[in-house]
């Protein structure tokens, strides 16, 4: 068994890959992960082109949902994107918030940043900024944000509930997030659960639905809503690489399921105190 760190160790030297690959490439693969099946088959993301602010070189085929599109961002507003890759989010988020909004992407990979940094240069933005830092200890003070969004990173990090407890210190209260990530409905088969680059391609780092909707309101948020859902069908050609062809087979009529979903939750304008485990307030 891994330990958190390993984990993320092993997601930033794949995503250090990833940042030199093409869209084409990735949108073919397991979230970038690699060539892993023939088939011209885009198994996560979701078509960014006809939304405003999107940049073609920013768009790195990575994502599983469209959150931006359902954030309610408004002119103006401070707007933090969760590992923000090449910065195809943030860009689309400035298309919302304006001149005089402010977007903060952060990313813990330094191949993505530099990317990211080289895009907002060369469409001229001075209010997109890419800073590098890890998610679960956010390089941005308290009550700054108006909104935050992120796209199919959650699950890669193993810590999630460091993560929805961040994302709470630094909206302002009555601000909101909207988030895409990958989630799971019954039990992932182990093979694929232990297996690296499925790990690093999305999949395997997932949790429960229920799970992840909880720590969401374990954290304090309020008005939990799934925007958007959609099933993920992984090709047998991938999943040949880790599972036998009966075990593929019982996968098929299983009721287990893997799931892209874009959640929307608020921090409340006034802020009430978060039970934990143990503390005896439950």
């Amino acid at each position: 068994m891994k330990t958190e760190i390993e984990l993320k160790e092993l997601v930033k030297e794949k995503y250090a890959e990833i940042a030199n690959q093409t869209k084409d490439f990735n949108a073919a693969s397991c979230c970038g992960a690699g060539g892993c099946s023939e088939e011209i088959y885009n198994i996560m993301s979701d078509d960014y082109t006809q939304l405003n602010g999107y940049a073609a070189d920013a768009d790195l085929g990575l994502g599983c949902g469209l959150p931006t599109a359902f954030a309610k961002i408004n002119k103006g507003d401070v707007v933090i994107d969760l590992g923000s890759g090449a910065g195809n989010d943030c860009f689309i988020a400035r298309a919302a918030t304006g001149e005089t909004g402010k977007v903060i992407g952060i990313d813990f990979t330094e191949q993505m940043v530099a990317k990211a940094r080289t895009n907002a240069e060369k469409l001229g933005y001075h209010n997109v900024e890419f800073r590098l830092g890890d998610i679960e200890q956010m390089p941005v003070s308290a009550n700054m944000a108006n909104v935050v969004v992120s796209n199919c990173v959650l699950n890669l990090v193993p810590n999630k509930f460091n993560v929805i407890k961040e994302v709470y210190r630094v909206l302002k209260p009555g601000g909101h997030f909207s988030i895409s990530d990958i989630v799971l409905e019954g039990q992932l088969p182990s093979q694929l659960k232990n297996a690296a680059e499925m790990y690093a391609g999305c999949v395997s780092g997932a949790i429960q639905q229920q799970v992840y909707l909880e720590l969401i309101a374990a954290n304090g948020f309020e008005n939990i809503t799934i925007q958007k859902s959609k099933e993920i069908i992984i090709p047998n050609d991938i999943l040949v690489n880790y599972l036998s062809t009966a075990e593929i087979a019982a996968f098929r009529i299983s009721e287990m399921g893997i799931f892209s979903i874009t959640v929307y939750a608020e921090k409340p304008m006034l802020e009430k105190s978060v039970c934990t485990p143990g503390s005896g307030c439950c």
